[in-house]
């Protein structure tokens, strides 16, 4: 009988002589930001692909391989990748890649459960390749190299700047698809300029940013009609990926809502964050605290090239991180680092303040971090901002969507009820 431990240890790896003729499959996110990623690995001599397949077909595999109580987002993740392999014949040339984060939730686990799941679904062959800057394995082909990385941080700069302001025009703009096709238009010129060597320097994102911004000030939008503004936080993969979140965007779109989800920025600046914390609050690594606050400094420059770009348009740039992290102060504290933990309550207090008060907190069931940080808190913000019109939405394998499409349109109901009232006021 195989030892568990060598077992794990034997794993198939990927190393750097499969590099050219491996593609690397990527679970899909973020889709602009992906998109960004897929251009900046390719051009890193990667063959990559950005998965997309969806469907029932994805959550039957995941429950197969995946126990139903274990996390939805990572029974989604391994049923997209199961789901995946089962349609093509090129198996011995792929590779599975994940992202991890150290933290001691699902982050974590994944790998595990990817692998035992591949194994039982005769796929054990193929490797998988964890993404992390905690150090888990050392010992794959997959090299973040700096040039890389001058690539993917102004990607996820781009990434957030884009989704902000498509969520900004989207629902007002008057000829029906223009927003789209400018994102579109701008994630080809940001590619094309990556494989040039540009768009990477502090002065070129710079630029790109400011563009940008105009660009999408142009829209015509009509802002005659109030709509309700919703924003949508929770675990990072049910609030950003579609096949997480039953494509909640494009519904609350569809219901006529302006919509807002707070960027990647948020979530990489808590986990920088967390670090300078660990040694402050718990007394851990000060040589990890220091290496933090350089590289907190970085992003927050990136931070302020943002909101500098929209600073004269018609949008309300987002939030310096600094000012979301103290708004928890009072709610939750900052020792509260699991999972999405200080950074879930923040950003409600976020969006509220910013004119968001409908607020959809997207959970994976039995998520205990959510229901801490997210369901935990409500009572406390509703204490303080009676206007918030809060809603838990629970994604598992068994929660129907129309069961969580009705409790969100009871949650529009109660905003456009309020608008109402509003207007009636200003009469």
């Amino acid at each position: 009988m195989v030892d568990t431990y060598e077992e794990d240890f034997n794993y198939p790896r990927f190393t750097e002589d499969m590099v050219k003729d491996h593609t690397i499959l990527i679970p899909q996110m973020l889709p602009i930001h992906m998109s960004l990623f897929e251009s900046a690995l390719i051009q890193a001599g990667y063959k990559v692909e950005i998965m997309r397949n969806e469907g029932p077909e994805v959550v039957q595999e995941g429950l197969k391989y995946v126990h139903n109580d274990t996390c939805y987002p990572a029974l989604l993740v391994i049923g997209q990748f199961i789901d995946n392999l089962n349609h093509r014949n090129d198996h011995d040339k792929l590779v599975l890649l994940i992202t991890q984060t150290g933290g001691g939730c699902r982050a974590s686990n994944y790998l595990h459960l990817l692998r035992k799941a591949l194994k039982k679904a005769g796929y054990g062959f193929i490797p998988v390749v964890s993404l992390n800057a905690s150090n888990l394995e050392k010992d794959s082909g997959f090299k973040l190299t700096f040039p890389l990385i001058r690539k993917l941080v102004p990607a996820i700069t781009y990434g957030d700047e884009l989704m902000y302001l498509r969520n900004k025009t989207q629902t007002y703009e008057v000829n029906k698809g223009e927003t789209a096709a400018l994102v579109d238009k701008w994630l080809k010129k940001i590619s094309d300029q990556f494989a040039n060597k540009k768009g990477i320097s502090h002065g070129d994102v710079k630029k790109n940013l400011n563009q940008m911004a105009k660009e999408f000030d142009a829209i015509q939008v009509d802002l005659s009609h109030k709509k309700p503004r919703v924003g949508i936080v929770g675990e990072i993969y049910i609030k950003y990926a579609s096949l997480g979140n039953n494509h909640l965007e494009d519904f609350l779109v569809s219901q006529d809502a302006e919509v807002m989800v707070p960027g990647l920025y948020g979530f990489l600046l808590y986990c920088v964050q967390n670090n300078i914390y660990d040694y402050e609050i718990y007394g851990k690594n000060k040589r990890t605290a220091k290496i933090s606050k350089l590289l907190l400094w970085y992003l927050r420059r990136q931070e302020t090239m943002m909101i500098n770009a929209m600073k004269d348009t018609k949008f309300s740039p987002m939030n310096y991180f600094a000012h979301t992290k103290e708004l928890s102060n009072g709610v939750l504290d900052h020792g509260t680092k699991m999972g999405e933990g200080w950074l879930l309550t923040a950003e409600m207090m976020e969006l509220i303040e910013e004119g968001y008060e409908n607020i959809i907190c997207a959970q994976p069931f039995g998520c205990l971090p959510n229901h801490i940080c997210g369901k935990g808190v409500m009572k406390k913000i509703k204490s303080i901002h009676q206007d918030a019109n809060i809603v838990a939405i629970d994604y598992d394998p068994s929660a129907t969507k129309v069961n969580q499409e009705n409790r969100i349109k009871l949650m529009l109901a109660i905003a456009r009820e309020r608008i109402t009232e509003d207007d009636k006021a200003e009469l």
